[in-house]
C-alpha cells in the first residue's frame, strides 16, 4: 500500500456489523484492534473509500489520519522543510550583510568606505576572510593622521566603523594680565571656593557684600611679600528681582515622531552599474512637527509660569548659573498680557577681578 491511514472507529452503532462489512467488501485492514469498544486500524485508499461509504449505515463515528505523518510541533521538527530552515540562517551567518560607518563629517565617511571597500571590507563577504579588528583599524589610522581611534560594532551580520578624530590643536595665546584680587560684584553668601592662585580673604557661609575682598593676590609671609595675583571662582548664593511682561497667548512647538520609510530598488531597476546592498535598500525620514498655542490664565504661576521665566532666565546667562529657589512678589493678569516680578535665588561664581594698585 503506497499510502495507509490510520482509522479510529467509536460511537454507539454497530461496531462488529462495520467490520464485518469491511471484511467481506475486501477491504485491506491491518493493525486491527478493538478497546472497550473503540477499533483501531490501518487501511489503504481503497478503504477508505469503502469506509466513508458505509459509516453512516452502521452509525459509528470514524476518525481519519495519515500514517507515518505526525501532527502539531512535533511533526514540524521532524519535517525537512524546519531543517532548510534552520540551514540557511545558519549559511546566511557565515557572510557579512551591511558595512556603516558613523560620522558626522561626510567628507570622513567617504575616505573609511573607500579604504574598506580597498580593503575587500564589504557586504556579501565570509566573514571567515574579514581581517581582525586591530589590523583593520591600524590600516586607516596609519593612512589618516586625523583619526585618534577606530572603533567597531558589530551585531549580528552588521560591522559599524565609528571613526573618532583627533581633537584640533589649537594655539592658545597667553596674555600677560597685571596681577589682581578677586572682589564680589554683587552681595551673596559664599558657598564654595575654587581658587587656581591667591588667597582666600572671606570664607564659606560668610555673607558679603557688592565690592568686598573675596580672594587676594599679595601673599605676606614674614617680612617678605609676594604679588602673584588671584585666580579662580568664587561661588554664592544670592537673590535676583526679575521682572517680566509677556503676552497671556503663548506659542509652543512640540517635536512629533519620526517615521522611517524603507523602499526596496532591484538590481533590473537600477540605472548604476556598480551594485551594493546600500542602493538596493534606500531609508527615507520624515517627522511632523507640531506647532500650537495656550492661555496663561490664573493658578498658572507654579506650574507653567515660574518655569518658563527660570528657563529664559538661564538662557540669557553663559555661567554656570544654578536656580535655587522662586518667591514670587506679584503677578497680574490683564486682557492681553501677563506681567509681574519674582525672585530668584541663584547660586553662581560672584568673583570679579580688580588690579592690585602697586604705585609707580
Amino acid at each position: 500500500m503506497r499510502r495507509r491511514y490510520d482509522i479510529k472507529v467509536s460511537g454507539n452503532g454497530d461496531l462488529t456489523g462495520f467490520l464485518t462489512k469491511l471484511a467481506t467488501t475486501g477491504a485491506k485492514v491491518s493493525s486491527l484492534s478493538v478497546v472497550e469498544g473503540v477499533a483501531r486500524f490501518r487501511t489503504d485508499r481503497q478503504g477508505l473509500m469503502i469506509i466513508r461509504r458505509t459509516r453512516r449505515r452502521y452509525r459509528v463515528t470514524v476518525k481519519i489520519s495519515i500514517a507515518g505523518v505526525e501532527s502539531g510541533v512535533k511533526g514540524i521538527f521532524n519535517s525537512n522543510l524546519f531543517l532548510i530552515a534552520c540551514v540557511i540562517p545558519f549559511i546566511a551567518s557565515l557572510f557579512l550583510w551591511t558595512v556603516e560607518v558613523e560620522s558626522d563629517w561626510p567628507e570622513v565617511v567617504e575616505r573609511i568606505d573607500q579604504k574598506l571597500e580597498k580593503a575587500s571590507i564589504v557586504p556579501l563577504r565570509l566573514l571567515a576572510f574579514i581581517p581582525d579588528e586591530g589590523e583593520i583599524r591600524r590600516d586607516l589610522m596609519l593612512d589618516d593622521p586625523s583619526l585618534s581611534w577606530v572603533r567597531f560594532r558589530r551585531v549580528g551580520a552588521t560591522l559599524t566603523v565609528i571613526p573618532m578624530l583627533s581633537p584640533p590643536t589649537i594655539d592658545e595665546v597667553v596674555t600677560e594680565e597685571p596681577p589682581a584680587d578677586l572682589v564680589a560684584r554683587t552681595g551673596g553668601v559664599i558657598t564654595d571656593f575654587a581658587l587656581k592662585k591667591g588667597e582666600r580673604v572671606s570664607r564659606v557661609h560668610q555673607t558679603v557684600k557688592k565690592g568686598d575682598t573675596l580672594a587676594t593676590g599679595i601673599l605676606v609671609q614674614g617680612d617678605k611679600r609676594a604679588v602673584v595675583g588671584a585666580d579662580g571662582e568664587v561661588y554664592a548664593d544670592y537673590w535676583v528681582e526679575y521682572s517680566f511682561n509677556l503676552p497671556n497667548i503663548v506659542e509652543y512647538q512640540l517635536q512629533g515622531e519620526e517615521t522611517v520609510e524603507l523602499s526596496f530598488n532591484f538590481p533590473w531597476q537600477q540605472q548604476k552599474k556598480k551594485w551594493s546592498l546600500k542602493s538596493f535598500i534606500q531609508t527615507e525620514r520624515h517627522r511632523n512637527d507640531k506647532a500650537g498655542q495656550f492661555e496663561l490664565v490664573v493658578g498658572m504661576e507654579e506650574t507653567v509660569l515660574i518655569p518658563l521665566l527660570k528657563n529664559k532666565l538661564l538662557s540669557e546667562s553663559l555661567s554656570k548659573a544654578i536656580v535655587q529657589d522662586e518667591k514670587i512678589l506679584h503677578v497680574s493678569f490683564d486682557n492681553d498680557k501677563v506681567s509681574g516680578t519674582i525672585l530668584f535665588l541663584i547660586n553662581d561664581n560672584i568673583a570679579i577681578k580688580r588690579p592690585i594698585s602697586q604705585g609707580e
